[in-house]
């Protein structure tokens, strides 16, 4: 039988620990050669939507410890408004109902069979999570207890699960540009979470004497300034843009998470330009030299060292996810589902066919 989860249904079983616990295993298999990524492609063509275009974008990854691939697509239809004087990358909801289209498709690789299929939101943020968790388990201080935020978003709820998954934080700073936001993410969390957690007026006050800052938004744009760097602070991000250069090359040790950077794009001809909103992520890429720098598998691995004293300053860019992401923390999810009969059951043989492909 193929298994068919719902984000509801995930959001129940997976938990962040358990999310990096399994990435970092995933990551030991991977490095040793023992696990394959395809880096995402993104393919663009005319849609209806004036202004607007259709963009299918897949990745996919192999895990074979787990005995699971994943591939993982979007269907989206992509708009580029400017809004507050900045020009954004807006997906619609212009499937039925108001609705995203984002699938994660699981095999079996010793069988070939497809065992699960499901929307791939709230993974995704937990994955993306799991892995800035990563980042702070191996580059942040031991005794860091004081963490900034700059996003009050989705993926930021995210983020914040996961420093408090490997450091005992005790207060928590978060500014976003919308006070309602900031102030409804504070109450939200704090009630979910034994921090405290506190909103405040601008980034350099969330930064401001905090052992762990965390850039979690949608800016195209620098958001991060050099200046809010403390010794011993470990800073990070899930954008490219959103740090710039020279705060990066101010950290005593940096790394990214993995070079496996998206394909160029494919499209048609005549569709409306969409690079006004890659914001900065090339002149980051050029300045740190992505090519070359050490990554989270190094870390993990012990190729590279992180942190050796309380006073370095530490960053970490979680730059580019891959479908090995979801082949890992998909399998432990299918799992849970089975053990605690969570889900739907269809049978496998309308998703496998009785002629040669």
């Amino acid at each position: 039988m193929t298994l068919i989860l719902s984000n509801e249904e995930i959001d129940k079983i997976i938990t962040m620990p358990e999310c990096i616990e399994v990435l970092e295993e995933a990551y030991v298999e991977y490095d040793a050669g023992r696990g394959a990524v395809r880096a995402r492609t993104d393919t663009l063509a005319p849609t209806a939507m004036e202004e607007a275009v259709y963009a299918l974008k897949s990745a996919d990854g192999i895990a074979p410890k787990f005995k699971t691939s994943a591939v993982r697509i979007n269907s989206d239809i992509v708009t580029c408004p400017e809004i507050d004087g900045m020009p954004r990358r807006v997906k619609v909801p212009a499937a039925p109902n108001n609705r995203w289209v984002g699938l994660v498709l699981l095999f079996d690789t010793d069988t070939g069979e497809p065992t699960a299929i499901f929307p791939d939101g709230v993974m995704q943020r937990m994955r993306v999570g799991a892995t800035s968790g990563l980042g702070i388990k191996y580059l942040a201080r031991e005794n860091a207890k004081t963490l900034g935020m700059i996003g009050s978003g989705w993926q930021a709820g995210a983020q914040l699960m996961a420093a408090c998954a490997v450091r005992d934080i005790e207060t928590v700073k978060v500014y976003s540009p919308n006070k309602e936001n900031r102030e409804a993410f504070c109450r939200e969390y704090g009630a979910r979470m034994n921090v405290e957690i506190i909103p405040v007026e601008s980034g350099e006050a969330a930064m401001e004497g905090m052992d762990i800052a965390m850039c979690s938004s949608s800016s195209l744009d620098y958001i991060f300034d050099k200046s809010w760097i403390a010794p011993g602070m470990h800073f990070c991000c899930i954008k490219i843009s959103e740090i710039p250069p020279d705060a990066i090359l101010a950290a005593d040790r940096m790394f990214i998470h993995n070079r496996e950077d998206k394909q160029p794009i494919i499209s048609t001809k005549d569709l409306p330009s969409l690079e006004k909103v890659r914001g900065k992520e090339s002149e980051v890429k050029k300045a740190v030299k992505f090519d070359t720098a050490p990554t989270l598998f190094d870390l993990i691995s012990g190729r590279e060292k992180g942190r050796t004293s309380d006073d370095q300053t530490t960053c970490f860019i979680n730059n580019t996810g891959t479908g090995y992401q979801f082949a890992a923390v998909g399998a432990i999810a299918v799992k849970k589902a089975k053990e605690l009969g969570v889900g739907n059951e269809l049978p496998t043989d309308w998703f496998t066919e009785d002629v040669h492909p």
